[in-house]
């Protein structure tokens, strides 16, 4: 599984589920604000109400840190 985490600075649900990623030893790469993408391509990507951090893997849309938790479970990774 090849997961992308698309995040912002200082947010504390970023830092969360790249620990969580980290320490499954899941291959991820991430994508922050302002730097490799702005405000309206994240919201054309992902909805006009999402928040911070969105996931996916292997081109699904996992959603936010609780979603990419679950997911990560049910697939007995975490």
């Amino acid at each position: 599984m090849n997961f992308a985490v698309f995040s912002k600075e200082d947010c504390p649900y970023c830092d969360k589920i790249k620990k969580v990623l980290k320490l499954t030893e899941s291959k991820f790469v991430v994508y922050t604000l302002g730097k490799d993408f702005d405000k309206k391509s994240f919201f054309n990507e992902f909805g006009e109400n999402s928040t911070f951090p969105q996931v996916v893997c292997d081109a699904k849309k996992l959603g936010g840190c609780v979603d990419t938790i679950k997911f990560l479970q049910e697939n007995r990774v975490l």
